[in-house]
């Protein structure tokens, strides 16, 4: 569960994890320029199927900044890659074996 939010949904989660992301300016500025999008195009992009996935990506690619998320909001680390592998749905179904 996210301390500030109250609720445990993936999107909730990771809708948790850009408000963070965007409330610090220095990850903010790393998620932008990993990205390649632009700070005005984030509420569009969050639409975007895969977008709040690709928010926690972020975070889970990089240790100390899942722990200052986790830390700072309450979240449980494993809650922020279950919430990820249910955004992406069954990865298996994504890519076939030949």
């Amino acid at each position: 569960m996210t301390e500030k939010t109250g609720e445990t949904g993936p999107d909730a989660v990771a809708v948790t994890a850009l408000g963070w992301i965007a409330g610090n300016e220095d990850m903010l500025n790393r998620f932008l320029a990993l990205t390649g999008i632009e700070a005005g195009q984030i509420r569009n992009a969050a639409a975007e199927p895969g977008f709040l996935a690709g928010v926690l990506d972020f975070l889970l690619a990089h240790e100390p900044s899942l722990m200052a998320f986790c830390n700072e909001t309450g979240t449980d680390p494993d809650l922020v890659q279950h919430a990820r592998e249910e955004l992406l749905g069954n990865p298996g179904d994504e890519w076939p074996s030949t």
